[in-house]
């Protein structure tokens, strides 16, 4: 079993959910990224997803997208990103994440990145690849030890669902609403049903994450879900706090992950 499968298994045996905060690398800097990952962790975080800013992030609204810029504008490279997780790997029980779009794996090159990014990472989450265009990632991803995990959305049909789970590693990545990320007020009304369309379908852990915000929300979603992920409230925290919001960070990091042990 992966990192990623262990620490569902374990929190399952607990009768917990995981949670799972994300985070934009190198906002403002690598420096307080390292920072926020460790107190993410020290606060409760199950698994750790880290973003790799893009110019064209395609699944992101507005609070990632100026986190990426902002990490884009400070000089983040990838090769900094791989180096900062490596340092990190041998501090931390939670699993890190890596979250990007083709573009930049393309230009690194598939075989190398996958390899290099194993050192430090568990997993790589890639919302712009289509299932059926995943054979080179997923076979570099299976050499170097990394779980490829794939994204549904409330518009897949029963039967791409069935498909996309049986390819994913570690879990299942449940899109919660139709659109980017970002917090909303109100989730859909039939996100429920989504989800429980979902597990009737893979036995695999599913984690919800977009647009979700509030404990409230992390609350009611741990009944149906094996995880949930938060990026947007926590990033705009950074915006707001710069390397000031390590702290701020951490306290909504410890309050979300408390709802998930109800």
């Amino acid at each position: 079993m992966s990192r990623i499968s262990t620490t569902f298994a374990r929190l399952r045996s607990r009768g917990e959910r995981a949670f799972i905060p994300y985070l934009t690398a190198g906002d403002p800097s690598l420096e307080v990224t390292r920072a926020l990952v460790l107190e993410a962790e020290a606060r409760g975080a199950d698994l750790i997803e880290l973003g790799f800013p893009f110019s064209d992030p395609l699944a992101d609204g507005p609070i990632i997208q100026r986190a990426s810029q902002r990490a884009l504008d400070g000089g983040v490279t990838l090769l900094g990103l791989l180096d900062l997780a490596r340092e990190l790997r041998g501090r931390l029980r939670a699993p890190l994440i890596l979250m990007t779009y083709m573009n930049p794996l393309l230009a690194y090159g598939l075989e190398a990145v996958t390899k290099e990014a194993s050192a430090g990472f568990d997993g790589l989450i890639v919302p712009d690849l289509p299932l059926e265009e995943a054979g080179p990632l997923q076979r570099g991803a299976r050499q170097a030890g990394l779980d490829l995990i794939f994204l549904v959305a409330p518009t897949s049909s029963p039967e791409r669902i069935r498909l996309i789970a049986r390819k994913t590693r570690g879990f299942l990545y449940a899109v919660s609403l139709r659109g980017v990320t970002g917090p909303r007020a109100q989730l859909p009304s039939d996100l429920v049903s989504y989800l429980q369309g979902i597990r009737a379908v893979t036995e695999k852990p599913i984690s919800v994450g977009f647009g979700i915000s509030h404990p409230e929300q992390v609350r009611a979603l741990a009944a149906y879900a094996d995880g949930v992920i938060v990026g947007s409230a926590l990033v705009h925290l950074v915006e707001e706090g710069g390397k000031d919001a390590v702290r701020r960070v951490g306290d909504f990091v410890a309050t979300l992950k408390a709802v998930t042990r109800e």
